[in-house]
């Protein structure tokens, strides 16, 4: 067998296999841990999103979910059926935070409320997975940082593209240097899907607990579609470039050491979502880096597939493509680079989600790990606080018409 066929043998047992990983230094198998040695969550914010990592967290050994939080009694009861049998429930977040017998937590609500229950949780002395975006604000991103640093806590970012084993392997052509000068990059989410039809949801007012969803946004009537599609309104999310965007936008900065878009500039358009949205359902934003000196463009739109999920970085030796699945490495002309990928994935080109690898899966695994070890995990707060602040730079050139610099 050759060695890059050996290597790839590796990378993909490693990103299938869990039931016997390293974890801290203890070999964890299906028997699972001593019990002095379990690792308690509590889940707050038991939307579809947080119940897709309860079920990845049900098949790791030496994890209990021990609790569930969430304002409307249909998901806070869909997450009671994922938990442990005698798990607490609430719909105040607080009341989790104060549990002894919690040691970390998983955040999946709304965009407005990560960066409050991640600092509450840091002073409370849990250990944090917060799901992408991490903030709803520039202004939030010292804060969250603040917290971490003073508290020491373990927080991951839901960034999961930092775990998966083939763009781990991806990010050695750019500290090599293989790729040559890199001066442009593309990143795409376009789909094209019906995305949140209009209709009755037939949520009872009297099961979900209104004001505590709304927190810091204003005032509000309640209204049904809004919360189920709170991703869509300003108040509570920041539409695809928070959403989609920061997934690849933190990929770009992890392997070319990005910091901040010296200039951002942003357009949005509603072609599909008129009337339904207050985020459009198509965007562009150019964004301009000049320490490394580079130029990253996004596009994302509901409206046509083309390209649909990928990166492509563009260097004066090669281009790197690589998307959830795959990677690959394109000469130049007259380029002494040579071409090689590596292809977990199976399925389509640019597909949002593959089976093999689980990022997701992969991504708890280095959490959990780090809440053992106390090292810092793969998408540490730092990394969260950046590529949304870039997101929010290009949602305000965006929204105001205007070219944000610095």
């Amino acid at each position: 067998m050759s060695e890059s066929n050996s290597r790839r043998d590796f990378i993909r047992q490693s990103a299938t296999s869990s039931a016997a990983l390293m974890v801290g230094g203890y070999l964890a198998t299906a028997k699972g841990y001593a019990q002095n040695e379990t690792i308690n969550i509590g889940c707050i914010g038991t939307g579809g999103r947080c119940r897709h990592l309860m079920g990845n967290l049900n098949k790791i050994p030496g994890v209990k979910l021990v609790a569930v939080c969430d304002v409307w009694d249909a998901t806070l009861n869909a997450g009671l059926k994922l938990s442990d049998e005698n798990a607490f429930s609430t719909k105040y977040y607080e009341e989790l935070l104060a549990r002894d017998d919690i040691d970390a937590v998983v955040i999946g609500t709304s965009d407005h409320w990560h960066v409050p229950i991640t600092i509450d949780a840091c002073h409370a002395g849990k250990d944090v997975y917060v799901e992408k975006p991490l903030t709803h604000s520039i202004e939030e991103g010292a804060a969250v940082i603040k917290a971490q640093k003073e508290t020491g806590r373990v927080v991951q970012v839901g960034m999961q593209q930092r775990s998966m084993p083939h763009l781990i392997e991806a990010k050695r052509a750019f500290d090599t240097g293989e790729l040559g000068d890199v001066s442009k990059v593309h990143l795409t989410w376009n789909r094209n899907v019906e995305r949140s039809p209009k209709h009755k949801y037939n949520i009872d007012p009297a099961t979900i607990d209104w004001k505590r969803f709304l927190g810091n946004a204003p005032d509000q009537p309640f209204d049904e579609y809004r919360y189920r599609n709170w991703r869509w309104f300003w108040d509570f999310g920041g539409g695809i470039f928070t959403d989609l965007m920061v997934h690849y936008l933190d990929v770009a900065n992890w392997f070319l050491n990005l910091d901040t878009p010296v200039l951002a500039t942003g357009i949005g358009s509603h072609f599909t979502k008129e009337g339904q949205w207050e985020t459009p359902d198509t965007v562009q934003t150019l964004l301009q880096y000049d320490d490394p000196k580079v130029q990253v463009y996004f596009e994302g739109t509901f409206s046509n597939a083309r390209n649909a999920a990928m990166m492509e970085y563009m260097g004066t030796k090669a281009t790197l493509y690589a998307d959830r699945g795959r990677y690959e490495l394109h000469p130049e002309r007259n380029s002494d680079v040579e071409y090689r990928e590596l292809i977990l994935g199976d399925g389509p080109r640019g597909a949002d989600f593959y089976a093999n690898p689980n990022g997701g899966h992969l991504h708890l695994l280095n959490w959990l790990e780090c809440i053992r070890s106390r090292n810092e995990p793969n998408a540490p707060v730092e990394a969260g606080v950046r590529a949304t602040a870039a997101a929010h730079r290009a949602n305000k050139a965006m929204r105001e018409g205007i070219v944000v610099r610095g």
